[in-house]
């Protein structure tokens, strides 16, 4: 092991409870060891996971939120004495890798509640809500320390909690935890005064209208988190360690809008001067750590960092906190190993938190103790498959119900949270695999297939493997992506498959092989403009193609977006123009990445025209139609078209013939890994 990690594989102690080393897996929605958008139970795929990371050298496990009632049928968690037991010999199991493990439960969610545009229908409708009640109760689910717009749906008002609502909660927060320390569980984790859930609201004036015992002043805005350790502390005992999971400062402007690294605003959650006060006032409540991190599902991008926020974006605030208490502080958000391990080092922070990194590859804490960190397989922080939550105008969470009852999977590793069905098998017969096309979808399908036995040849036309997706990784803050094709050509080489470099497959009776893989991509859609002569294609910009001051990219979406921040960070002069209502109507997309553009470009004041189309593309500017059909000119030294992809497969359909990739069909990295595993594991 490299000697700038070792300060991460030191012990310490929340109460009396002794941690082997400073690695804190932190809590994700959708790892519950209770399960997640079902009836409470005792989730074995979730302990599957988490045995999984325990034995892979981590100190502190936190498994995802575990809601005190069950979003279906509204049943509590204490009510489930038989849960217990199974969790009880889990531990067991948990403790002889000498991991330790504390499980998070929450009050919910409240106005942040990610509710979909048919429970939007539900919560609006007296009749149907009434009906629906005893199987979900919608309105409870959402209730909030107020009446309060929706994060999601924006013709959804939240209604204001009882007091009598807030005291069961208290009750059941003790009842949970008394039964989890019987079950021999180390510690509870209270989620949370942390991104805006329930518990945050009630803290945050913005959000918190009360003028009962639990609104108005600070004392009374903390009450509810305060209540709710001195319940636990009184069943538990002193000594029974109590984390909570906190947000610095709330980084937030207004409802729906967050504020980006730098910049300077009027926040309107808790700053920085009501941090250092309620971090005191929250440890001599009773809470034992302060697992810590930045943002609101206003500023969600905080809490959950795409690509586009720094690296460690929260450290130099939890930092700051950890000056005003006596507690072990963790903090999460984008941490790198070796600046967490400094940290550490420094007494800046007691832990470092990740969470996603786990996702995708279980074991990177074991290779980095190992001191192979080029075989850690890198998270990309795309969120398409972990929080796939998109949000755009018009449309709630639009998110399928199949991603809303699995959340906590991974768009590169699809054995994430699956159980058993993506499990590698030996082949039954060893067979002669041809892929074509060297791109992740190639790669990856080559992999796998290897991995089961087979003999597999990848013929890729060009001399390096990554295919479209080396253009994609080209921005900036494309590292991560970057090291994703620098993971993948390691693993073909380490698996020693075939690479035939500059060979371009046109006839497939040409390959000698049982079986063939298509992985040739997709090609740009052409748009039908007068002078589109004077443009480019997206993929030319991202391979280097040089531009001017003045860019006006034709579509947005996640491509035209990432194009026009990339411009922007150049130094560039970008302008988006897209026909539809909003920049990124994508289902798939997490809110988490798009508001952050979003948001980013309202600060840059970068100029957008939605509901727009480019009539002509001239030498030197574009002609924009509007909504009403109004014409305007605007400058334009280059023009970049990113209206998206077509499938192009060198052959559609033949006995033996397997697509994959775009080839099989234009998505993101999820489903073209996951469309690889299909195909590779049935060969």
């Amino acid at each position: 092991m490299d000697k700038k990690f070792e300060p991460l594989f030191t012990p310490w102690k929340i109460r009396d409870v002794e941690i082997k080393n400073r690695i804190v897996m932190c809590p994700m929605g959708g790892t519950s060891l209770f399960g997640w958008m079902e009836p409470n139970h005792f989730d074995k795929v979730a302990a599957e996971f988490f045995l999984d990371k325990a034995k892979n050298n981590v100190g502190l496990i936190i498994p995802g939120i575990a809601p005190l009632r069950d979003t279906i049928g509204g049943r509590w968690l204490y009510q489930n004495k038989g849960m217990f037991r199974k969790l009880k010999a889990f531990m067991e199991e948990i403790h002889a890798t000498g991991a330790k493990l504390f499980v998070q439960l929450t009050a919910g969610f409240g106005r942040a509640f990610a509710i979909t545009d048919d429970l939007a229908m539900l919560h609006n409708n007296k009749l149907l809500a009434a009906l629906a009640k005893p199987i979900v109760d919608i309105s409870a689910i959402c209730a909030s320390p107020s009446e309060l717009p929706s994060r999601w749906a924006e013709n959804v008002t939240c209604r204001a909690l009882t007091q009598k609502e807030i005291k069961k909660m208290v009750y059941a927060f003790a009842q949970t935890a008394k039964l989890c320390k019987e079950a021999g569980v180390d510690g509870v984790e209270v989620h949370a005064v942390h991104e805006g859930y329930l518990l945050d609201q009630f803290t945050h004036k913005y959000t918190n209208h009360r003028t009962d015992e639990y609104g108005g002043s600070f004392e009374n805005r903390y009450r509810f988190a305060v209540d709710v350790v001195k319940a636990i502390k009184a069943e538990c005992g002193e000594n029974y360690p109590v984390s909570l999971r906190y947000s610095v400062v709330s980084k937030t402007k207004d409802f729906c809008v967050g504020a980006m690294p730098g910049e300077e605003f009027v926040e309107i959650g808790r700053d920085m001067e009501e941090s250092e006060k309620a971090a005191k006032y929250l440890q001599d409540a009773g809470y034992d750590m302060l697992n810590a991190d930045n943002g609101t599902y206003d500023a969600w991008y905080w809490a959950h960092p795409p690509a586009y926020m720094p690296q460690n974006c929260n450290l130099d605030d939890v930092a700051h906190i950890k000056k005003f208490v006596d507690i072990p502080v963790v903090c999460a958000g984008r941490m790198e190993p070796d600046v967490g391990a400094q940290a550490v080092k420094e007494g800046k922070i007691d832990g470092v938190g990740i969470a996603r990194q786990f996702l995708t590859d279980g074991a990177w804490v074991t290779k980095l103790m190992e001191g192979r960190l080029e075989d850690i397989q890198p998270c990309i922080c795309c969120h398409n498959a972990c929080f796939a939550m998109a949000h755009y105008k018009g449309v709630a969470n639009d998110e399928t119900m199949d991603d809303a009852a699995h959340m906590a999977r991974c768009a590169l590793n699809p054995q994430t949270m699956q159980g058993h069905k993506y499990d590698i098998k030996p082949a039954k017969k060893a067979k002669k695999i041809a892929v074509v096309g060297g791109g992740v979808g190639g790669m990856e399908v080559a992999r796998i297939a290897t991995l089961r036995g087979h003999k597999v040849t990848i013929y890729e036309k060009t001399d390096k493997l990554g295919g479209i997706f080396i253009a994609a990784a080209a921005p900036s803050f494309k590292e991560k992506d970057r090291e994703l094709i620098e993971w993948y050509r390691r693993q073909i080489a380490n698996l020693k498959i075939d690479v035939k470099y500059n060979t371009e497959v046109k006839d497939i009776s040409s390959l000698d092989a049982d079986e063939i893989i298509i992985a040739t991509g997709a090609k740009a859609r052409k748009v039908p403009i007068p002078g589109v002569e004077h443009s480019m294609e997206a993929v030319e910009y991202l391979n280097g193609k040089p531009v001017g001051d003045n860019v006006v990219i034709i579509g947005g979406g996640l491509s035209g977006c990432e194009i026009a921040y990339d411009l922007f960070l150049k130094g560039k002069k970008p302008v988006i123009v897209e026909a539809k209502n909003d920049l990124m109507a994508i289902r798939g997309l997490c809110l988490a990445n798009s508001s952050y553009l979003r948001d980013f470009f309202n600060y840059k004041k970068v100029p957008v025209y939605l509901e727009s189309k480019v009539k002509k593309i001239n030498p030197d500017s574009v002609v924009i139609a509007g909504k009403d059909g109004k014409e305007l000119t605007v400058p334009a030294d280059s023009v970049i078209v990113s209206v998206g992809y077509v499938p192009a497969p060198l052959i559609k359909s033949a006995p033996h013939v397997h697509l994959v990739g775009d080839a099989n069909g234009v998505g993101n990295l999820r489903t073209v890994v996951w469309r690889a595993w299909q195909v590779a594991i049935k060969l």
